[in-house]
């Protein structure tokens, strides 16, 4: 057949498109895509650690005054199960008013450690007849509610009753007081 025409090739791919493509395997909500390297990651967390430490460092609670424990006098309740005790402590307040809330005595010894409350100023003169060695070197009573103006130094006398002998408590390891200002969360303690 002298007017055939000859044959092209036959398409048996279809062309390939250039351009740009999507990898559907790609997830774009993965922490890969979202967030910087954790190497910047972990250095943002430790500078802003190191920033914490600092400011709670700087604003922890401290106690509002300080003071000194300066004379002890215990005597021996009756059935000699008990120790009573004056103790005699100089309080100075600090940069703003203190109005005491509580007044607490401890005792540590070889077998533990014993808190009690202070007893009352009222009871003072009671306690004073009965035992005459408890006045020695005692001051007028620290009154709960009692205000102290900034700078203030009061002398004053606690007394308490902790639940050991005598002998115990003058075997003691540590003992001191602790008055416990209003609207502060650490108290001003004194010990000897």
């Amino acid at each position: 057949m002298p007017n055939e025409i000859p044959a092209q090739g036959t398409p048996s791919t279809p062309p390939v498109v250039k351009g740009p493509t999507i990898n559907i395997a790609d997830e774009f909500g993965t922490a890969k895509r979202n967030l910087p390297p954790a190497k910047i990651l972990l250095i943002a967390i430790a500078a802003v650690a190191v920033v914490v430490v600092i400011a709670s460092f700087l604003r922890r609670a401290k106690p509002q005054g300080l003071g000194t424990l300066d004379h002890v006098v215990a005597v021996s309740l009756p059935g000699d199960t008990s120790t009573m005790a004056a103790l005699t402590f100089t309080l100075t307040n600090g940069e703003k008013p203190l109005y005491v809330h509580d007044i607490r005595g401890t005792l540590k010894t070889a077998s533990g450690e014993f808190s009690a409350d202070a007893v009352s100023a009222v009871d003072f003169d009671r306690y004073f007849q009965a035992f005459p060695a408890l006045k020695e070197g005692s001051q007028p009573a620290l009154i709960p509610e009692t205000k102290l103006q900034p700078g203030d130094s009061v002398t004053r006398t606690a007394i308490v009753v902790f639940p050991v002998t005598l002998d115990a408590f003058n075997r003691r390891q540590a003992l001191s007081v602790s008055v416990q200002p209003y609207d502060e969360t650490v108290p001003i303690v004194m010990s000897k």
